[in-house]
């Protein structure tokens, strides 16, 4: 059973389906790591710093979910460089011109550019969990007297800097292109498709990849000007 799984990985069809698997996980924790994030809206930092300190305070469940998004995200950029490569050598001649394709052709700006901008994203991640989960420690006392990390003062001083909120908006805007492709083509690799179908997951990719993108590129301009930012 267990040689006839890891055949089944190593197939092209088993890279593509745990590739989407993985990916679809990865963006159902975008979505929960926005909500969380809107608490920032608040102009009172109690709420948005509540919320972190619980999850900082869940122990042995957030080490087990921060280790099962680690394998996820591993589990997604190393079946997603084996595709690509297999890609590559399927099709030695690269495009001429990154263009839309036209008729039945899924060829896009967003498909072609896939791994270039997925490792952007890991770039950014990994800056992202050093400034941030490992970064500066500011503590307070909130209004009903429980000592919690400042993380909304850290995040707020990030976001006054201009540059800073122009890298930010950069990635996200590749995070959007990443995901108007990838959500809809994983359920195709899934096996889920269908004329109809895949129609309208086309559709609710393009939708998601904008509300995500959206969400994201709203929270660091709205920081920027609130907190009175600086060029």
């Amino acid at each position: 059973m267990l040689m006839k799984f890891s055949k089944t990985i190593l197939t092209s069809l088993g890279k593509k389906f745990f590739m989407a698997l993985s990916g679809l996980a990865l963006s159902g924790f975008i979505v929960v790591h926005l909500a969380g994030n809107i608490a920032l809206l608040y102009p009172d930092k109690d709420p948005f710093n509540k919320y972190a300190h619980f999850l900082e305070n869940l122990g042995g469940l957030l080490y087990f979910a921060e280790l099962l998004l680690a394998a996820i995200f591993v589990i997604h950029f190393i079946f997603a460089v084996y595709v690509q490569l297999g890609n590559w050598s399927a099709r030695p001649k690269r495009y001429a011109a990154i263009k839309n394709a036209r008729h039945t052709s899924k060829k896009s700006f967003a498909s072609v550019t896939m791994i270039y901008t997925g490792l952007m994203i890991i770039v950014f991640t990994i800056l992202h969990l050093l400034h941030f989960k490992y970064g500066e420690v500011m503590m307070y006392t909130t209004s009903d007297g429980l000592y919690v990390r400042d993380l909304y003062t850290l995040v707020y001083q990030f976001f006054s800097n201009i540059w800073n909120v122009i890298f930010y908006i950069t990635v996200m805007i590749l995070l959007g292109f990443h995901i108007s492709h990838g959500v809809w083509s994983a359920f195709q690799s899934l096996g889920i498709s269908g004329k109809r179908f895949t129609y309208y997951m086309q559709k609710f990719g393009y939708t998601f990849a904008v509300l995500m993108g959206f969400g994201f590129l709203f929270l660091p301009i709205y920081i920027y000007f609130v907190s009175g930012g600086v060029l």
